[in-house]
């Protein structure tokens, strides 16, 4: 579960960020480009296609196209997601970035 979500638009990128609690999470989902994600704050596992992967900020990770992913806050954590996109509502973008 999410504790907080905030939103980040320029030209042409958005960057969503993500605020997780000890034992939190950001629930598995894919996309069809691959993307970049910061962790900011924290220490999170982050499990791609059942690898699981230990990060500690700060770090920059590439999330590729069509692999599940997912992401555990160890601690209190801190995550941005940027991703090239011309959406800027914050009610339709994860409609547009996430498929099943």
């Amino acid at each position: 579960m999410i504790e907080s979500v905030a939103h980040f638009f320029s030209d042409g990128l958005y960057a969503k960020e993500i605020r997780l609690p000890q034992d939190h999470f950001i629930l598995q989902h894919k996309h069809v480009y691959d993307h970049m994600s910061i962790l900011a704050e924290g220490w999170v596992v982050v499990k791609v296609d059942d690898v699981e992967i230990e990060y500690h900020a700060p770090a920059c990770i590439n999330i590729a196209a069509g692999k599940n992913h997912e992401v555990i806050a160890v601690t209190d954590s801190v995550w941005y997601c940027i991703h090239a996109t011309e959406e800027t509502d914050a009610k339709k973008v994860d409609q547009v970035l996430i498929r099943s």
